[in-house]
């Protein structure tokens, strides 16, 4: 028990420190940008530019905050998920629509297996999926195929498992996958359109419908897989 505070606090601290680094960038890019822009006159068409090259930095930074405010809430257990059934496969097949151009583009292929029907929060199932199919996207290899498998077992309960093959994540990394802002390699911080909330608001939305989700990666293929629990009435 004593330790448990001293966790905590560490934890906050650290998370404090994550933050901090994650806005400096933004607000940084925001304040270089402005400064150069308004150090000589300039045509309209490249102050519209400066205008665009802002806005994308501003959308980063709406999107972080909103993200962490949907954190903060599931935290503190004031997100309560919605009663409704859903089913995954159609919540999947919708998310191949809206992810094909993007696949298109990386090279990648979709592929759906199995059906599923779980009781929760319909969107913010969707939601979870999304960030992983987002995630698995970027992560696989020209010509490579992301797959998502839906298994209904006997008991009720209903696994929902994205794959993709690519560079296998070294079995130190897969324990703090979920932890927010973590990147397997920080190096890639720059290239990535996120902020390394995805996976821990995914976790966040998996425990608040009572559920679990797991990471395996190896043999160069990566897996995270949901397991949800039976809904009411489910089961032999």
């Amino acid at each position: 028990m004593p330790a448990r505070p001293e966790d905590s606090f560490r934890r906050l601290s650290d998370f404090s420190a994550d933050l901090a680094h994650e806005l400096r960038t933004p607000i940084s890019n925001l304040m270089t940008e402005t400064q150069v822009a308004i150090s000589k006159a300039r045509s309209a068409d490249q102050y519209r530019e400066v205008l665009y090259s802002n806005l994308e930095e501003y959308e980063r930074l709406a999107r972080m905050i909103a993200d962490m405010l949907f954190l903060v809430k599931a935290d503190n257990r004031v997100i309560v998920p919605s009663s409704e059934m859903v089913d995954l496969a159609a919540e999947a097949r919708a998310l191949f629509g809206f992810y094909e151009a993007f696949a298109e583009e990386q090279g990648v292929s979709l592929a759906l297996t199995g059906a599923g029907v779980v009781q929760g929060d319909r969107l913010m199932i969707r939601r979870a999926l999304s960030n992983l199919l987002s995630n698995a996207i970027r992560h696989t290899p020209r010509d490579g195929s992301v797959k998502v498998r839906i298994e209904q077992r006997k008991s009720g309960e209903t696994r929902l498992a994205v794959e993709n093959p690519g560079e296998d994540i070294e079995p130190q990394h897969l324990p703090r996958l979920f932890d927010r802002f973590y990147r397997v390699d920080p190096s890639r911080q720059k290239a990535s359109e996120g902020a390394g909330l995805g996976l821990a608001i995914t976790k966040s939305i998996v425990d608040a419908h009572e559920g679990t989700i797991e990471a395996f990666s190896s043999n160069g293929l990566t897996r995270f897989t949901i397991t949800f629990p039976a809904a009411a009435g489910a089961g032999l």
